[in-house]
């Protein structure tokens, strides 16, 4: 890693911390500078102001999540197993306690923020790498998925709704073995919606 590379990465991880502290409205530069032990010019050469800093932080996370999501369909992998294998690109995200306190920051900053949030959602490919994998089941025929946009929204929803909103909330990250259940029972509840009716959940 080059010498201007290391300080960035120096002056990003000393901005979450303060973000992290402070909020938004109440972090500062000067500290972010103090913090990355580098002089506040070194800052304002890489970030311009708070909000570019800001956004940057957004698209660390915005990668994290595309990054997990780099996997490619296996069409010789059973459909329970390829589902569990699916939920797992972002389970693994969520028992990671540096991604979890780096979301917890960046939300409790896009619920203020419409504008904020609309943009880190229009970094992010999550959605579409699921509803292409719904798309892919179905039109090999190991799902009977009428609407692949809506399942995959469904199967993210069954996920989040207990591995991550509850545990953002409560300042927590679950473990493996609390992760591995609600994957489970998460895929087990699609299988209970869109297996084909002769197929098995091994199809």
């Amino acid at each position: 890693m080059s010498v201007t590379d290391q300080k960035r990465k120096q002056i990003v991880e000393a901005a979450i911390a303060e973000f992290q502290e402070k909020g938004f409205a109440g972090a500062s530069m000067d500290r972010i500078s103090e913090r990355a032990n580098v002089s506040k010019r070194t800052v304002y050469n890489h970030f311009d102001n708070k909000e570019v800093l800001f956004r940057a932080i957004n698209q660390c996370l915005a990668d994290q999540l595309n990054a997990a999501l780099e996997i490619d369909w296996d069409p010789a992998l059973p459909i329970r197993d390829a589902l569990i294998r699916l939920g797992w690109a972002e389970g693994d995200l969520m028992i990671s306690p540096c991604f979890m306190n780096l979301a917890r920051m960046i939300m409790s900053e896009t619920i203020r923020d419409p504008d904020l949030a609309a943009d880190m959602n229009a970094r992010m490919t999550k959605l579409e790498v699921f509803a292409e994998f719904m798309k892919r089941a179905n039109d090999e025929g190991k799902l009977d998925i009428p609407d692949p946009a809506l399942a995959a929204e469904q199967f993210l929803g069954l996920i989040k709704s207990r591995a991550f909103y509850p545990n953002i909330y409560a300042n927590r990250v679950p473990d493996r073995n609390e992760m591995d259940r609600i994957i489970t029972e998460s895929v087990d509840m699609m299988l209970a919606r869109y297996a084909l009716l002769k197929a098995t959940a091994d199809a």
